[in-house]
């Protein structure tokens, strides 16, 4: 069951693009309380070679993610280590199927992953914000750590069981 509906994500990045840095600082600590394994997550690259300018790139995904989690009117689960691990070792192998194939297959292959992953609007969203700022191919080491921690933060939330939030059903 998809989630994140097109509407919800763009309007959760309009809200990101709308923010002034306060207000980001402010959803960083809301991301630190709720979600602290993703964040974690982004916030350990630096360690793996990933620049800040790109790191600053996957915090902008994480602020979109956690707003779109926070427009779905549902309440989410903190993610865990363990249900990281899972989802980047499914991950992993999905794309290291897919780089075997010859290049159309490959993109035949990554096209019908984004058509019909779970959460098709939030990868596609994550694919086009790292496709905008030169990141969608992976040249170095440190960008296909970059590009596993964002595809790796889709895949954690549509593998995690949120509930609906009683507040917003009423």
């Amino acid at each position: 069951m998809e989630i994140f509906s097109q509407a919800t994500v763009i309007q959760a990045a309009i809200d990101i693009e709308n923010m002034d840095s306060t207000q980001k600082v402010r959803l960083v600590d809301d991301i630190f309380i709720a979600q602290p394994n993703l964040l974690a997550s982004v916030l350990m690259l630096p360690r793996l070679g990933v620049g800040i300018a790109q790191v600053e790139v996957l915090l902008h995904i994480l602020l979109v993610c956690h707003q779109a989690m926070k427009r779905s009117g549902f309440v989410w689960p903190s993610i865990s280590d363990d249900l990281q691990e899972k989802c980047l070792e499914r991950l992993t192998a999905r794309l290291q199927a897919t780089s075997e194939l010859l290049t159309d297959l490959a993109e035949e292959a990554t096209t019908k992953f984004v058509d019909e992953h779970p959460e098709r609007h939030l990868l596609a969203f994550v694919y086009g914000h790292l496709r905008d700022h030169d990141l969608a191919s992976v040249r170095t080491e440190a960008e296909k750590f970059l590009m596993l921690t964002a595809l790796n933060l889709v895949e954690c939330l549509s593998s995690s069981r949120p509930h609906v939030d009683a507040a917003v059903a009423h």
